[in-house]
Parts: C-alpha cells; structure tokens; sequence
C-alpha cells in the first residue's frame, strides 16, 4: 500500500487564499479609483493655473494688454526667438491631458486689443479676455469637478456634472465656487 504525500494546497485552503485576496481587493480598489480622480483633478487645476500665468506673460510682453484665445496662440513663441508661453503638453486646442479636455475661448469680450500682425507672434488677433475651461472625460470616473478660468486668474469648480459653457457662469452661485 502507496502511502500519499501531504504535500501541497487542498481545494479549500485555495479557495480560502482566493476569497480573502478578494475581500481586500474589494476594500483597495475604490480607494484607489478616488486618488486617481484627485490626481487628475490637480492636473487640470495646473494646466488652467499654467493657462492662465502663460495669459499673463503674453499680455504683458506680446500682446499690448490682449490676450490669447486658442492654446495653439498661446503656445506660439514670438518670431524673434525663444518658447512659447504654455507648455507644449496644452500646445493643442483642444488638449486631452490626465482624464481632463482643456480647452481655450474667446471670453465675455471679443474686442481686438492688438491686431494679429503687431503681436510678437502673429499668431491671432490679442483680444480683451479668455476663457479656458478643463472637463472631465468621463464624470465620475476621470473626475467629478468641472473647472473654468478666465482672465480675472481666478480658477472656479462646478460640482455638478455641467460643463461651463462661457465666461458668464464663472460666478460663485449654487454649485460653482472658487478653487481653494
């Protein structure tokens, strides 16, 4: 008579392995989901942070107090040289980044400040405002905030899941505040 070795897992000891690795899966994973949202939310709260510092430089040293309107604007170095104002991760308009669309607009006004040809990179006509917006791709799976930004600099969520339409809804009322 064979005497049988002991060596080894049974059927249920398996199971027990498999069921427990389970248990703490369903524990780990909508955590992780959660910090993935918030990785990609302050990457969208960067890219309109980069947004608008990029607004500001090119006001003030290219285009007479105007701003830019399109990413691809802003992302224009001048013709005598150098780089553009943003960095070229938002040099398309409209750019896909972290779960996010950042896109950029003409704002509230559309009044020309300085004409296509007299901006350093003759890119597009500087005009009076902006407005630049990140959405989330997915709501609630990419991100559970929409933000929007215009030339005030001041960077506003919206809780809720609609996007900002135009410049006007940057206003701090029912779901829309600023960004702390």
């Amino acid at each position: 008579m064979k005497i049988r070795s002991a060596k080894g897992f049974t059927l249920i000891e398996l199971l027990i392995v498999v069921a427990i690795i389970g248990i703490i899966a369903a524990i780990a994973i909508p955590g992780l989901l959660r910090a993935r949202m918030a990785g990609n939310e302050a990457s969208a709260i960067g890219s309109l942070r980069a947004i608008n510092s990029g607004e500001a430089a090119f006001s003030s040293s290219c285009a007479g107090g105007g701003y830019a309107v399109t990413l691809t604007q802003l992302f224009t170095p001048a013709t005598a040289g150098g780089q553009g104002f943003i960095s070229p991760d938002l040099a398309a308009d409209p750019t896909v980044k972290s779960g996010y669309t950042v896109t950029m607009a003409v704002g509230g006004t559309a009044t020309v400040v300085m004409a296509k040809a007299t901006t350093c990179n003759a890119a597009a006509d500087a005009l009076a405002s902006y407005f630049g917006v990140a959405d989330p791709i997915t709501f609630g799976g990419t991100g559970t905030r929409h933000f929007g930004t215009d030339e005030r600099g001041t960077i506003f969520q919206d809780t809720s899941d609609t996007a900002f339409a135009d410049a006007s809804k940057l206003v701090k009322a029912g779901t829309v505040a600023p960004v702390q």
